[in-house]
């Protein structure tokens, strides 16, 4: 599914236009970014986390060349699914569970 895909569903699914469904999905995401940019974790229950993990400094190699390159300390976003996610992903080809969370609409 790709973000124009998740538009088109929450505006079929809440009846809204697509222009204010994008300005919610672009909400959303712009939302998540900035709390992770600021360090902050983002716990949707139900659904998963995400938070950032801090990556040491280390040398690497250029793969072409072979010489050695510093690779400075960063950070990496890292989502986590919950266990309820799991389970709904993993129920095979069976009739899926409702979802944990509301249905909108």
């Amino acid at each position: 599914m790709t973000k124009a895909d998740l538009i088109d569903e929450v505006s079929r699914l809440a009846e809204l236009t697509r222009k204010d469904s994008e300005v919610i999905v672009e909400t959303i995401f712009d939302s998540i970014v900035r709390s992770l940019r600021v360090g902050d974790k983002i716990e949707i229950r139900g659904f998963g986390s995400f938070r950032t993990r801090q990556r040491k400094p280390r040398v690497g190699r250029n793969p072409k060349t072979g010489d050695r390159v510093e690779v400075p300390a960063k950070k990496i976003p890292f989502f986590k699914p919950s266990k309820e996610l799991k389970d709904l992903v993993n129920t095979g080809s069976e009739a899926a569970p409702a979802p944990p969370w509301p249905a909108v609409g």
